[in-house]
């Protein structure tokens, strides 16, 4: 069970916030960071050690079937190896920032040769297609679920306290949409958006197809894990496990876009309290985004019309949450600066 986040110190937090050589609230945004992390890690002085991202890769057999996406299947398999050789927009980002980047094989179709930092939790080489029956089963889901738990338990004995995710799998902002429509109660087609750049027909075709999918699986699910047997990747199970065991262990917990927030539905599903350990990094330009976002109740630090995945969006905006801890723990007060207060 995750413990709600700590109040005990928040008024302190805030009054040494405001009682930084600026008049209160002037640093907007980053005061509300601020004063979540500081409440997550219970103390005045918070301190981001070791951030990293994992990016969860899986791919979904319906890819094989219907035209639900531009890219062939092989191209999940082609961009983890992309990820490895350094190549993708989440390498260059984290490298700019310094954040370790660790890549999961969830489920994806092709083999690798594992290494610290790619890691292999394969569950199979994709799920099966949801428009013909379940997208796995009940135990290949609960596996999954611990697998994304084991990966974080180890960064967590590693030393880090925040962590941000992301996701590869060609076809998984269709799963992500039915996850949106059954968490969110949206019409599917109006969670369906471009994925990887669909025009306008293909865009319609996709939300014709996953509309009969909903409407084959909607009787049968009852909970949060009979939504993941139905419709998820082995990615976005994996992300689930992930942030529910990260918030468990009082790690931050950086949201990216459409897919990672779909996950996201889910854990919120099985315990609402993880809201309290996540920052959600942007709005995604996939147009189910920001309908999610508005679901949870939640406000993105930016809004760039990203929507690559990956975890881009966590490692853009991750200076950003260190610039708010920075300020609570380096800005000087108005008493230590002798600077007259406003009356």
């Amino acid at each position: 069970m995750i413990t709600p986040i700590s109040t005990t110190l928040v008024t302190e937090l805030q009054k040494k916030i405001d009682f930084k050589t600026k008049p209160i609230g002037s640093l907007g945004t980053l005061e509300k960071i601020a004063l979540q992390i500081g409440q997550i890690q219970n103390t005045l002085t918070p301190e981001l050690h070791q951030p990293a991202v994992v990016v969860f890769a899986g791919d979904h057999g319906i890819v094989k079937n219907k035209p639900i996406s531009p890219y062939p299947q092989e191209v999940t398999q082609q961009m983890v190896l992309n990820f490895v050789q350094g190549g993708a927009a989440i390498n260059v980002f984290c490298k700019q920032h310094n954040i370790e980047l660790f890549i999961v094989d969830a489920g994806v179709n092709g083999t690798f040769d594992y290494t610290t930092h790619l890691l292999n939790h394969k569950i199979a080489s994709g799920t099966s297609d949801y428009s013909e029956g379940k997208a796995m089963s009940v135990e290949a889901c609960e596996t999954a679920l611990d697998a994304g738990r084991n990966v974080i338990q180890q960064l967590h004995l590693q030393g880090t306290n925040i962590v941000g995710f992301g996701e590869m799998g060609i076809g998984n902002t269709s799963a992500a949409a039915l996850l949106m429509s059954y968490f969110t109660n949206t019409p599917i087609e109006n969670c369906v958006g471009k994925g990887t750049g669909l025009d306008d027909k293909g865009v319609h075709t996709k939300g014709e197809i996953l509309s009969e999918v909903f409407d084959f699986h909607k009787d049968q699910i009852e909970t949060p894990i009979d939504a993941l047997v139905s419709f998820g990747g082995f990615e976005i199970v994996m992300l689930c496990g992930a942030m529910l065991e990260a918030a468990r262990l009082q790690m931050t917990v950086l949201i990216d876009g459409f897919i990672v927030t779909s996950a996201l539905l889910a854990a919120h599903a099985i315990d609402n309290n993880i809201l309290d350990y996540c920052i959600f990094s942007h709005t995604s330009g996939e147009q189910g985004h920001e309908k999610m976002l508005s679901h949870l109740q939640v406000s993105p630090i930016l809004n760039l019309g990203m929507r690559l995945g990956e975890g881009s969006g966590v490692a853009v905006a991750y200076p950003i949450i260190q610039s708010a801890v920075n300020f609570l723990n380096e800005m000087a007060t108005f008493e230590s600066a002798n600077v007259s207060e406003a009356n």
